[in-house]
């Protein structure tokens, strides 16, 4: 019977106005987020330029204007804990925004005063030093607020007019065998790939949300394809002095990480997630092709079908407008908060050394140089993806670094980014359950890019 439906569906055909609809949008998305562009050298995406541009332009004002706006987000929440009318607290945008529970008040609270302290200079080293708050106030929060103010404002050209069905329905039999995964997944990692790791994971929650991953497709996801993008890869690798050898360098990457997203999704936590859906969404994906319909041809009726549903440009631009309030209000404030706890924790702390210890011996057996200096690079990563890279600039040994860098873009699970991407939205992850994963890609890809680095420097 639902064979039946399908074909009476694509039976009926669609207008030229429809396939339009579908079309023009997916294509300006596809532009502005899939197709690689060298600016200076750089490869990177037209979403990238914009965010560049507008970064360059107002740089030495993002970091007093993003506390103002950590500032609004604890005045939001206590004033909306405070009002007792009902039509403001049932106010979705409101609510949603600023009705939160004491926990997410205290990382608010805590986000603004870090940042408060970091830019006049004041408080406690750990907290404003060059090594933690400054690097989350002045290199990584412009990078995120200008991203993601346009990563979420067209967003919906991937996920509103059909793209995200037509690539799902043509490249299923390609990610479902290999990945476990429906076939949209792989815009998520070209998202990723192209632009950047945190527009993937934001991608991929929406999609979740939407009905269109199940628990465990969303967790797979997240950890496995929100991979980092080409720029960031170059720029590891010449930090850390193998940018002579990039190419090598990134295709030992893409090895590895190919790897981990076969071994990784097969083994607890990520085998152990369920395969249902976002219960206020339920299921809305169907990307199981018919009988007697090619790939192809399924995939734009699927596309067309769902641009149809769109009605108004104006429901589209307020969901946008929507997403970049929520991630400025709250999502950058417990950047900012956990992003620096973890950064003192990294720098300040033994903690990170007496965890790597059990990798010296690991990286002896894989005769790895230094392995007793690289260890630490091992483990750092979970607090943030650039700590590897720092710790091995130091390294004398070419292989080890280029090892280490490998590894800093393979482990993908970072807290000052991802991680809190992760822990603050709906997809069923927790603090422990990421540092597993963490550990899992590194033990599955660390053998994998040591025998790379010595097939390399033979």
């Amino acid at each position: 019977m639902e064979a039946e439906k399908k074909q009476e569906h694509v039976a009926q055909g669609y207008t030229s106005g429809q396939l339009i609809k579908f079309l023009v949008p997916s294509v300006i998305g596809i532009l502005l987020f899939l197709v690689p562009v060298s600016v200076d050298g750089t490869v990177t995406i037209g979403l990238g330029i914009m965010a560049d541009g507008l970064q360059a332009a107002i740089s030495e004002q993002i970091p007093l204007f993003m506390t103002i706006v950590l500032w609004l987000s604890v005045f939001g929440a206590f004033v909306i804990k405070a009002i007792n009318n009902p039509s403001i607290r049932n106010h979705k945008f409101l609510s949603s925004l600023f009705d939160i529970g004491a926990l997410w008040i205290i990382l608010r609270i805590l986000g603004a005063v870090f940042a408060t302290l970091t830019l006049v200079g004041a408080g406690p080293e750990i907290i404003s030093s060059e090594l933690t708050g400054q690097v989350v106030l002045f290199d990584l929060i412009p990078v995120l607020m200008v991203w993601f103010l346009f990563a979420s404002l067209f967003m919906p050209l991937l996920l509103e007019f059909g793209l995200m069905d037509f690539i799902g329905t043509v490249v299923r039999k390609v990610m479902q065998p290999l990945f476990k995964l429906p076939g949209r997944s792989s815009v998520d990692a070209l998202a990723s790939w192209m632009g950047s790791g945190t527009v993937g994971v934001l991608l991929t929650t929406q999609q979740y949300e939407g009905g269109y991953y199940s628990k465990r497709e969303a967790a797979v996801v997240a950890t496995n394809f929100s991979i980092a993008s080409i720029a960031f890869s170059l720029v590891i690798a010449r930090f850390i002095g193998i940018d002579h050898m990039f190419v090598q360098f990134y295709f030992t990457v893409a090895v590895c990480g190919i790897v981990a997203a076969v071994i990784c999704p097969r083994i607890p936590p990520l085998s152990r997630k369920k395969n249902t859906y976002y219960e206020p969404a339920g299921k809305q994906i169907d990307e199981v092709v018919p009988a007697g319909i090619s790939s192809f041809r399924w995939g734009v009726d699927q596309a067309v079908k769902k641009a149809d549903q769109v009605k108004s440009a104006k429901d589209v631009i307020s969901r946008g407008v929507f997403n970049v309030a929520d991630i400025w209000l709250g999502l950058i404030p417990l950047v900012m908060a956990l992003g620096t706890i973890a950064l003192i924790i990294a720098e300040f702390t033994p903690i990170f050394t007496y965890l790597s210890y059990p990798f010296i011996p690991l990286l002896t057996l894989l005769q790895i140089p230094e392995a007793a200096e690289a260890a630490p690079a091992m483990i750092v990563g979970f607090a943030d993806m650039f700590l590897p890279a720092v710790v091995g600039a130091g390294i004398e040994s070419e292989l080890t670094r280029f090892v280490i860098g490998v590894m800093s873009l393979t482990q993908l699970v970072y807290m000052s980014e991802i991680g809190i991407l992760l822990i603050k939205s709906k997809i069923p992850l927790n603090l422990f359950e990421l540092f597993v994963i963490f550990l899992q890609r590194t033990i599955v890809t660390l053998p994998i890019a040591a025998l790379m680095a010595h097939l390399l420097f033979f």
